[in-house]
């Protein structure tokens, strides 16, 4: 990361903001100065810096508020409090949650430019690297994915076990694979196996290898997957379908690194870094009784979770045109991109098969094609889903005043006093958003009320 991102201010205090300001940009950091907690969340959202230094007392939402929202949504983020006197015993408790450090004021300020040195040396990695050719296969402009990536290239450099969540074709082994590129163990095997797809007669077997004659059809001596990655990677794909007398066997390899193979009496050592995936939810598996808690906890030292692609929409049209550029050379003919308006489609489109879908799309309008430049008609075609409607803006805010105030009057059961209260409006104002609505109160009560009502619309 270094001096190359800014580093992120935030004080209510403008004198102390371009105080701070000229002494570290005399340290050669960029300074991005903001006034509030609330407009350091909105800055965050953009992009996001190498650091935040903070005041705890701030109007509105204070620092340490802010601190728990950065730990929630960008766990890689450091963190530096300032604090007075009153405000220290908060400042130490943020610290034992994941704060980097705290200042008294007023601090000296070589100790500040020490601390933001040590924090930009531990979380430089996550953060910025000169050569980011590991991360070359995952094509996006999101700040979700950014945030993701940084967390990922800060665990590659350790051995950690990760666990990367995710819906099915968002594109897991893809991260993995990134993962391993950036790890120590970049220059040894990345071996994937997909946990689901072996019959559970073999995948003891293609795991952990066998001996000659260990069952019939052993014919030779053969090594598993463990041993094919040894000091490098494994990856192991929907670790949520493994059967569980094989996670046993698994934990025992985790714990012990080493592999008895089938039909063999001594194991040998192993030497992997374990990246696995699901797109099952495992703590509904365990208490189903289907996945061992052991093993998910030897798993799962750190969770990385993909986002769907409707949720990183602004990287579609970036994806499609990626697509489109390696399928093509694939056909005998000159296709140049996408049409505007299929372009548009793409983005509205519902994908819950994810990114595995969209190639599946393009790759079909690639060979449907017969003119250089992809028409709306052919995407059309090839989507069997429909597009996202997208309400205008003033139409999305009357669905959601409309929807909340729905669900006010079935909390209280049609009590307009309770409900306005709970939206923190006063009865008139409220009355008057349900007339708007076209809400009538009386209909979420029950008992005989609500049911005169609709004998009265011919409803019962």
């Amino acid at each position: 990361m270094g001096k190359t991102s800014p580093l992120m201010l935030v004080d209510d205090d403008p004198d102390l903001l371009r105080l701070l300001t000229l002494r570290l940009n005399a340290s050669g950091y960029r300074i991005l100065a903001v006034e509030s907690a609330e407009a350091a969340l909105a800055q965050l959202a953009i992009s996001l810096p190498a650091l935040v230094i903070t005041d705890v007392r701030l109007p509105g939402m204070d620092g340490l508020a802010l601190f728990g929202e950065i730990r929630n949504r960008y766990p890689s983020l450091p963190v530096i409090l300032l604090t007075a006197h009153g405000t220290i015993p908060d400042a130490v408790d943020a610290t034992t949650q994941g704060a980097f450090a705290y200042l008294t004021k007023p601090f000296d300020g070589a100790v500040l430019l020490d601390k933001v040195a040590q924090a930009l040396s531990l979380s430089a990695p996550a953060q910025e690297s000169p050569d980011q050719a590991w991360r070359a296969d995952i094509i996006s402009r999101s700040q979700r994915v950014a945030e993701l990536l940084a967390e990922a290239q800060l665990v590659a450099a350790s051995d950690a076990s990760i666990l990367i969540r995710g819906d099915s074709g968002t594109g897991k082994e893809v991260l993995a694979r990134a993962i391993h590129r950036a790890s120590p163990r970049a220059d040894l095997p990345f071996i994937a196996v997909n946990c689901g797809a072996i019959p559970e007669a073999l995948l003891e077997s293609e795991l952990f290898g066998h001996v000659k004659g260990a069952f019939t059809g052993a014919i030779e001596h053969r090594e598993g997957l463990f041993q094919a990655a040894h000091g490098g990677t494994l990856f192991l794909d929907e670790i949520g379908d493994m059967p569980l007398p094989l996670q046993v066997k698994l934990l025992r390899v985790l714990q012990e690194k080493t592999v008895r193979q089938v039909g063999a009496t001594q194991a040998g050592e192993v030497d992997v870094r374990i990246i696995s995936a699901t797109h099952r939810d495992l703590e509904v598996a365990m208490g189903e009784g289907t996945f061992r808690e052991d093993l998910y906890y030897r798993l799962n030292v750190v969770t990385l979770h993909l986002p769907a692609l409707e949720e990183r929409r602004e990287d579609i049209a970036l994806l499609a045109n990626h697509f489109l550029k390696l399928i093509s050379a694939k056909y005998p003919k000159r296709l140049t991109g996408f049409a505007a308006d299929a372009l548009e489609l793409l983005s509205l489109a519902q994908w819950p098969g994810n990114v595995r879908q969209l190639y599946n799309v393009v790759e079909q309008v690639c060979a449907l094609s017969t003119t250089p430049l992809i028409p709306a008609s052919l995407v059309q075609r090839a989507l069997r889903t429909p597009t996202l409607d997208l309400l205008r803006y003033a139409h999305a805010k009357q669905k959601f005043e409309r929807d909340y105030l729905i669900r006010l009057l079935k909390l209280t059961d049609g009590n307009v006093s309770d409900a306005a209260r709970l939206a923190d409006r006063n009865r008139t104002e409220f009355y008057r958003l349900l007339q708007k609505n076209g809400l009538d109160p009386r209909r979420f009560r029950g008992g005989d009320e609500a049911v005169a009502m609709e004998r009265q619309d011919g409803i019962v």
